[in-house]
């Protein structure tokens, strides 16, 4: 994989040339005109970036829409000032003490990246990279039995793991073994001669022996599996999600993980800058009265204010279509907390994310804690920002 610094521009580091200076944006960014398109993208989430980006590099011809003033919709990293802003009123200020508002950058929604994953391979594929500098993260926890402990991803940590027993150890070495070696295409690899597609992750764990804790925090930690239903799912999928945790590994060394510099919402602005680039029509601060359907229900345009815009591809995040038109197939609760030391248990670990299996809290998802700090540009010296993240299970969510 190539560096992810290679060809990146030089940052300076004046307060006022901070990356949320869009000067680059065109001026076409200021103005929209009545006219046809090939794609209308309302939002600047990171789905709705990576889309226009990608888009925008086919050749198409792109008008990008958000009702917010920043970029990242609920995706954005916001300023300590715009963070209590956006859930105190807009008459709220942020504490003396929390330091310069332009220090923080504060992500809405969490996401700590897997170094070699998907997401990873299209930043390499449209050079976005050249715009973001990322950094590895320190450590990856599970909780269990009322403390975190480190997720061991190699045999040689297994047999160094506090998570088991003297004989569990042996087996979750075995197992780790098997799962490095196994490819789909050769039968020498297989288990028991039948191929992964062909039994459950349940039936493999069994194969093994490996305790119920071992299975947990092998499917939630390491395949980072929500909920036990993968149990019941072919093993191919929890196997290599497994070796893509453990290659990401690999790549640096301290976990599978990387986080950007400045946070998460310079992923959104450099797709956003890359359809810039290409010629893509931007406007923030613009919201959308109305989608526009035909007698079939296909939408062909919107309306913003006496101004319509017509595409044959309309897409954006479901608050800007009809509730008719969207599903809502889970709720998510997430607690912001400001803090001024590491968590307890994760060796003083600058960033760290911890995973607390539902089977310990006795809950069906699993609880999951990211935490950044200032080393990563995103809260004043000393600070830490960790954000607390589960699916809602209650009948009536607020």
């Amino acid at each position: 994989m190539a560096d992810f610094n290679e060809g990146k521009n030089e940052k300076s580091t004046d307060e006022n040339s901070v990356r949320r200076n869009f000067d680059w944006l065109p001026d076409n960014c200021e103005a929209l005109a009545d006219g046809e398109y090939d794609a209308i993208i309302m939002g600047t989430g990171l789905t709705e970036c990576i889309i226009s980006g990608l888009l925008s590099v086919k050749g198409y011809r792109i008008l990008q829409l958000d009702r917010n003033n920043y970029y990242g919709a609920d995706t954005a990293s916001l300023s300590l000032e715009n963070l209590f802003k956006k859930f105190k009123g807009e008459n709220a200020t942020p504490p003396a003490e929390m330091g310069l508002s332009r220090n923080w950058n504060v992500d809405l929604v969490p996401k700590f990246i897997m170094a070699c994953g998907k997401l990873v391979k299209i930043l390499l594929h449209t050079k976005v990279t050249r715009y973001l500098e990322f950094k590895s993260v320190d450590g990856s926890y599970v909780f269990k039995d009322g403390k975190v402990q480190k997720v061991p991803t190699t045999p040689a940590e297994a047999l160094n793991s506090s998570l088991m027993g003297f004989f569990e150890k042996r087996k979750f070495r075995n197992f780790l073994i098997f799962i490095n070696q196994y490819e789909a295409d050769k039968q020498n690899t297989w288990s028991n001669g039948k191929s992964l597609e062909q039994i459950t992750t349940k039936q493999l764990y069994d194969y093994y022996s490996l305790d119920t804790n071992t299975q947990a925090f092998i499917g939630h930690a390491m395949a980072l599996h929500r909920d036990d239903d993968y149990l019941n799912e072919p093993a191919a999928v929890t196997a290599e999600a497994i070796q893509l945790y453990v290659y990401s590994f690999e790549r640096y060394g301290k976990t599978p993980y990387i986080y950007p510099v400045y946070g998460l919402g310079g992923l959104p602005e450099g797709f956003s800058r890359l359809c810039a680039i290409h010629g893509g029509t931007f406007m923030l601060n613009k919201g959308v009265d109305e989608v526009l359907f035909d007698s079939n229900g296909t939408a062909w345009g919107v309306k913003t204010g006496n101004e319509v815009a017509k595409a044959k591809l309309i897409i954006g995040d479901p608050s800007y279509f009809p509730t008719s038109k969207s599903i809502t197939r889970c709720n998510v609760v997430r607690s912001i907390c400001i803090l001024d030391h590491p968590i307890a248990g994760t060796d003083n670990a600058e960033s760290v994310q911890i995973i607390i299996p539902a089977s310990t809290v006795k809950r069906k998802n699993d609880i999951y804690v990211c935490m950044v700090s200032y080393t990563h540009m995103v809260a004043s010296e000393g600070k830490y920002i960790a954000i607390v993240s589960t699916t809602v299970e209650t009948a009536n969510p607020l």
